[in-house]
């Protein structure tokens, strides 16, 4: 297979996952070395391609599905899990986390969680790594972009991240 037919099926392969799909996994498939699908990811980001790399692996980010939108939340860093399961058990996708750096501006790390099993797994690769949340670096001052079912899941979500004390107000 050459390099333009496997960056194709790259593509084909995550526009038809229903969740994120890891370098390994795709090698496997493609017969090739991990890093050659890593080199093919960052040339299909480079062409446009709307790719993530996320903790669990790739995602195409148009083929998110629903209502996408976006809540401003502070919270401590204990505070994450509940916040997280707060979402998705509206039904909705936490996309990504989003803050605001003074330096190098805008600073988005990928999720993807759809669930509290999910949550749980994203939580312990956190302690597992001793890593801190993007929002230690804004005073838990965040953004999620999250893609929900229809509006009435969003509006679920939004009430439970109010509820909580955690949904910044205009």
């Amino acid at each position: 297979m050459r390099s333009e037919q496997r960056r194709a099926a790259i593509l084909a392969r995550l526009e038809r996952a229903a969740g994120p799909v890891s370098a390994s996994t795709l090698a496997a498939e493609l017969q090739v070395s991990r890093q050659v699908i890593v080199g093919d990811v960052a040339l299909l980001r480079a062409g446009g391609a709307d790719v993530s790399a996320t903790p669990r692996g790739y995602v195409l980010h148009n083929s998110l599905e629903g209502v996408i939108r976006q809540v401003a939340c502070r919270h401590s860093d204990a505070d994450m899990e509940r916040e997280l399961n707060a979402i998705v058990d509206q039904g909705c996708t936490v996309v990504d986390v989003i803050v605001e750096h003074p330096v190098y501006g805008q600073l988005i790390g990928a999720l993807q969680l759809k669930s509290r099993y999910d949550v749980s797994a994203f939580l312990r690769r956190c302690a597992e790594a001793d890593a801190r949340p993007l929002s230690d670096l804004t005073e838990g001052i965040h953004l999620h972009t999250l893609a929900c079912p229809d509006e009435d899941a969003f509006d679920r979500a939004r009430a439970a991240l109010y509820g909580l004390g955690f949904l910044l107000e205009n």
